[in-house]
């Protein structure tokens, strides 16, 4: 009889691995720029916040039919960063965070054997380092340098589209600052020009041939006229000689700004893949183009949920089993529809008319 050896368990080794950059290459600039995209193009904002709305909400399923209760009720109640209660609430911080950045970072709060509450953590106070080819980690900025964290099976952490080889996500506002940049130059060269065409100045020019005390005449005109036009109400202004006067600008016609400022968004609404008719940009478009462009959406929504929707699970497995139940889920999402209740009640009507002729061609 053979003596039955112990298998001995080795880490996985990567064989494309060479000398890669273990640190999150995002810097504090970076992440300050995106904000500054945010709060300065408010399209750019208004898009993400479009984009964790329509993501929708969910449910989770479970095989024991009481531990599925009462993981609902605790997905629905759990408190959220002390301020909200909800994990829905986590997630449109957690995915709004991913959109921005490209990375996003929470924590599953455990005290006493029992789950807290879920906490958005920001990048400010974090690394992802890769500890190793398969394996990211999150580490806290300390005074005295960076730690790991204690508990890393609490933490959550995702990438949107990450670079290969490392765990730096993509932003979905990368690409943009260039064409922001043009387009508040645009709008900022609008608003100086009105100011100075809107705010309408004067010339007044007066011809002094034949007078000897020219100085004096003119100082008389430019104390008429300012009580003129500073007056109150209305008054006139009388000058005696040849006295001209003149709309400073007004000869001159504002450059045409509705063709680049559209260019500029067209690129902007390409990136964030939102439909222009919802974020309020009445751009010509067929019903046609309308319902593609729908479609389009749902598929990219779908693409973020694929990428939510292992948080959703890491967090009801860790309630599931520290309350002794099987940490067996699956989260069914709501459904993604972008077009009327009475298109979707006319096809159904039209699919149950189909296969009741196709029952009725069988049977004969």
């Amino acid at each position: 009889m053979g003596f039955l050896k112990k298998e001995k368990k080795t880490a996985a080794a990567v064989q494309t691995q060479g000398t890669w950059s273990p640190m999150l290459p995002v810097t504090a600039g970076e992440r300050s720029l995106y904000r500054a995209l945010r709060d300065q193009v408010p399209i750019i904002d208004a898009a993400i916040f479009k984009l964790v709305r329509l993501v929708g909400g969910f449910r989770v399923a479970c095989p024991d039919e009481k531990a599925e209760k009462a993981l609902q009720q605790f997905l629905d109640c759990v408190p959220v960063n002390g301020m909200t209660r909800g994990v829905e609430s986590f997630l449109s911080t957690y995915f709004e965070q991913l959109l921005t950045y490209g990375n996003a970072v929470g924590e599953v709060v455990v005290a006493d054997g029992a789950v807290r509450g879920l906490y958005n953590a920001s990048l400010e106070d974090l690394e992802i380092r890769m500890v190793s080819p398969m394996e990211a980690g999150v580490f806290v900025i300390r005074d005295s340098g960076t730690e790991p964290c204690l508990y890393p099976e609490l933490i959550l952490h995702s990438a949107l589209n990450p670079v290969p080889g490392t765990a730096r996500g993509t932003s979905i506002l990368k690409g943009l600052p260039f064409v922001s940049e043009v387009l508040l130059n645009i709008y900022r060269t609008v608003g100086i020009n009105w100011e100075r065409m809107g705010n309408v100045r004067f010339a007044v020019t007066c011809k002094n041939e034949g007078y000897m005390n020219a100085g004096d005449r003119a100082g008389q005109l430019a104390q008429a006229w300012h009580n003129a036009m500073h007056g109150p109400g209305v008054s006139d202004f009388v000058a005696v000689g040849d006295v001209s006067i003149k709309a400073i600008g007004a000869d001159g016609q504002q450059m045409d700004s509705n063709v680049p400022v559209r260019q500029m968004l067209e690129q902007i609404v390409a990136k964030m893949g939102i439909p222009p008719f919802l974020l309020g940009l009445s751009w010509s478009s067929t019903e046609r183009m309308s319902s593609q462009q729908a479609d389009m959406l749902t598929s990219e929504l779908t693409a973020y949920r694929r990428i939510l929707e292992p948080v959703i699970r890491k967090i009801g497995g860790i309630w599931l089993r520290l309350n002794g139940y099987a940490d067996e889920l699956d989260v069914v999402w709501d459904e993604i529809t972008m077009q009327d209740e009475v298109d979707h009640a006319n096809a159904a009507y039209l699919t149950a008319r189909a296969d009741a002729l196709r029952r009725k061609e069988e049977t004969v």
